[in-house]
């Protein structure tokens, strides 16, 4: 998505701030774990154009509702069926 993250070990990651001179990219992500997946959606709407997000229900685990959450405050998401 073009963000600058050092991982620092396995539980922690460090996300260099954004310089508002270019925009994060969509992407088609794959979250791994409840606050991966929160951190990566934030990220998701954050970026110019449309993302994909598999493994959603690691975020559901944590975050009830959280598509129609979002949506009554604006943002422009959407929930679809994943594929088997």
């Amino acid at each position: 998505m073009g963000a600058n993250i050092v991982l620092c070990d396995p539980h922690r990651a460090l996300v260099i701030g954004h310089d508002r001179k270019r925009s994060l990219s969509p992407s088609n992500i794959f979250t791994p774990d409840i606050r991966a997946g929160l951190a990566l959606l934030i990220a998701a709407l954050s970026a110019d154009g449309q993302s994909l997000i598999r493994n959603v229900v690691q975020i559901d685990r944590g975050y009830e509702k959280i598509d129609k959450r979002l949506r009554s405050l604006g943002a422009d998401i959407q929930r679809i069926p994943e594929e088997t």
